[in-house]
């Protein structure tokens, strides 16, 4: 199974897909990859997600798929039971961490304070998610803990536009980043796949 950062680094983008309909879960995976899109994040935010997650892990084993807003034990070991490869997380709790060593799923743990993420470095985390992105500091933040916390990439997610993704990818300390905006959850509704692909080729080019 891949690291963390083994993930991050399969891409400069990693859609965060919200979901509302299984049978739209291999044509969106088919059309990121068409993009160039090697990973994607599908958060556990709606009843199809899991479903989702197992379609895709099935139908596209050159995606790697994760699962996002694990915030309980319980949905790690479902998100690796439905073909997960790793799991992200808003924040960092012991049950959260704990339930993901157990279900033996990667974790991307979010963080959005320094202190947080001296924390989950002490747990042995070297990646975390950056969230809220914007509302928590912006590449201000990230960019002054580049000295400090040198040992620790972030990845962040919230707010991030295709417009602002290359100011935060410049960052020595950020390898990818995430967002919604590859992937809308309107868009996958209306099966807009071919303009999935485009946006994904973009974000791949980044």
């Amino acid at each position: 199974m891949p690291s963390i950062r083994d993930i991050l680094n399969l891409g400069p983008v990693m859609p965060v897909i919200v979901i509302d309909d299984s049978a739209n879960a291999v044509p969106l995976a088919r059309a990121l990859l068409e993009g160039g899109i090697k990973t994607i994040e599908i958060t556990l935010r709606t009843p199809a997600a899991l479903d989702s997650i197992r379609a895709v892990a099935d139908a596209c084993p050159d995606i790697t798929v994760g699962a996002g807003t694990v915030t309980r034990a319980d949905l790690a070991a479902a998100a690796r039971d439905a073909g997960a490869a790793f799991a992200v997380s808003p924040g960092a709790t012991p049950a959260v961490i704990k339930g993901c060593a157990v279900a033996g799923l990667p974790l991307l743990p979010g963080a959005s304070s320094a202190s947080e993420m001296m924390a989950l470095h002490d747990q042995g985390f070297d990646c975390v998610k950056f969230f809220p992105a914007n509302a928590a500091g912006g590449t201000a933040f990230i960019k002054a803990l580049a000295s400090p916390l040198p040992d620790i990439s972030v990845c962040p997610t919230g707010g991030i536009t295709e417009a602002t993704a290359p100011k935060w990818l410049a960052l020595a300390n950020v390898p990818c980043v995430g967002g919604s905006w590859v992937a809308p959850r309107d868009a996958i509704a209306e099966a807009r796949f071919e303009a999935i692909a485009s946006r994904a080729r973009t974000a791949a080019a980044l």
